[in-house]
């Protein structure tokens, strides 16, 4: 088939800065990897069939892509294929796993269990449930950022129906004990789901062993396409969802509307790559996190946020205390980095992870999320030190809170006047 050559080709209005800062935000979103690239490109070309469509070639070749996707997202997180429901992205992952289970066991109990700390996806579609009549339960997290187990358990009664937690946090990295709040789960015949958005390519995820009911991904945290992720939904013992969108049935029912088959293979190929390379890439992104930690944690009062044992390799969220955050990203603007959740940066109020760390407003407010990926170089790294120390250093020369600190004022003892 040939596209009418006649139609003229409109320039896409971009952003073109003199040069891109060095990206340091990998948890915010990833670089699509080359390599889906182009094993997306045909089926955005000569193979744009339907995969619901039975009676033709173009249908099956599509649907043939699906399911060659479904298959390898499901073997990096060792499922079974037919337990991979595609939807537009986690975000639609947690709606369904979260609102589709509370509204089909709704009959066993109402009450809902997750934490503090969650994405916004995750707190918010909790608020809509809570208008909804179901009680939910938000658990504090220790200063490290790890769930206190002995909470968790006590915070379980007979009409827990539903446990949400994240295996990886987004701003700090840290990656809570899921098979052993799997386990607990299980035992208290409460269904859990996991937002494991952050954590595909990161941690080793084995679904044959964890008692996981429900799991979401996401493809563009994991060089993969944005707009595109998945829902794990178990099979055995058998987990039920109401449908949140409905149509033609497709998905098994469970979410309908026609599959984007380019995205899907994209996924699949992004998901089949991070299974292979996993191993080897957490070690060199490891080292660059720890050579950027070396680099930095000796200026002068510097957090270190969140447990850095239990965290996965690319996340070092730092807090300079006396440096004002906003001011810090503006300093910085040779680097693309966060001041809290690439989602909720919009807002000039201090990180409400760090908040519930027990981090005050100043040290929340005074953090940056340097996210290190697959595309990350050593002198990039390198860059990253240099910079970071040479503006923190002139941000303070310009602070009076730095210069009372330095004259030995404690300002916890000061009583400033409000106007």
């Amino acid at each position: 088939m040939n596209a009418p050559q006649d139609i003229p080709q409109q320039a896409i209005p971009m952003f073109s800065p003199k040069h891109f800062p060095v990206y340091m935000d990998y948890s915010s979103t990833t670089p699509i990897d080359p390599r889906a690239v182009d094993k997306m490109m045909p089926y955005l070309r000569e193979q744009f069939g339907n995969a619901a469509s039975r009676s033709h070639a173009y249908g099956w070749a599509a649907e043939e892509a699906v399911e060659w996707a479904r298959s390898e997202v499901a073997q990096l997180v060792h499922a079974d294929p037919r337990e991979i429901v595609w939807t537009s992205g986690a975000t639609e992952s947690i709606n369904l796993a979260l609102k589709g289970a509370a509204h089909f066991y709704k009959e066993r109990g109402n009450h809902i269990i997750t934490v503090k700390t969650e994405h916004k996806a995750t707190l918010d579609t909790c608020r809509d449930l809570e208008r909804e009549g179901f009680e939910v339960t938000y658990l504090d997290v220790l200063p490290n950022g790890l769930i206190d187990f002995a909470q968790l358990e006590t915070a379980m009664k007979p009409g827990t129906i539903l446990v949400s937690i994240m295996y990886v946090n987004n701003e700090i990295g840290v990656v809570q004990d899921i098979p052993a709040i799997g386990e607990l789960c299980r035992a208290r015949g409460a269904i859990l789901h996991v937002d494991a958005a952050q954590a595909t390519g990161k941690v080793e995820i084995d679904l044959e062993k964890t008692k996981v009911d429900l799991m979401s991904f996401s493809a563009h945290k994991t060089y993969g396409p944005k707009g595109m992720g998945a829902l794990f939904v178990r099979r055995k013992p058998r987990i039920r969802l109401e449908s949140q969108i409905h149509g033609g049935g497709h998905e098994r029912g469970m979410r309908s509307g026609t599959l984007a088959v380019h995205q899907i293979v994209g996924m699949g190929e992004a998901f089949r790559i991070a299974r292979i390379e996993m191993a080897e890439e957490n070690k060199r992104i490891r080292a660059l996190r720890d050579r950027l930690l070396a680099g930095l944690k000796d200026i002068e009062e510097v957090y270190v946020n969140g447990d850095m044992d239990q965290r996965v390799p690319h996340n070092l969220n730092i807090s300079f205390n006396y440096v004002e955050g906003e001011s810090m990203l503006m300093a910085l603007k040779d680097l693309a980095i966060s001041s809290g959740s690439a989602c909720t940066s919009a807002s000039l109020e201090p990180s409400y992870v760090l908040r519930a760390l027990g981090r005050n407003d100043e040290l929340a407010h005074s953090s940056i999320r340097f996210t290190l990926g697959r595309f990350t170089t050593e002198e990039e790294v390198d860059f990253t030190i240099k910079l970071v120390k040479e503006k923190i250093a002139k941000l303070r020369e310009l602070s009076p809170l730095w210069e009372m600190f330095k004259d030995g004022i404690d300002l916890s003892t000061i009583k400033w006047a409000a106007h």
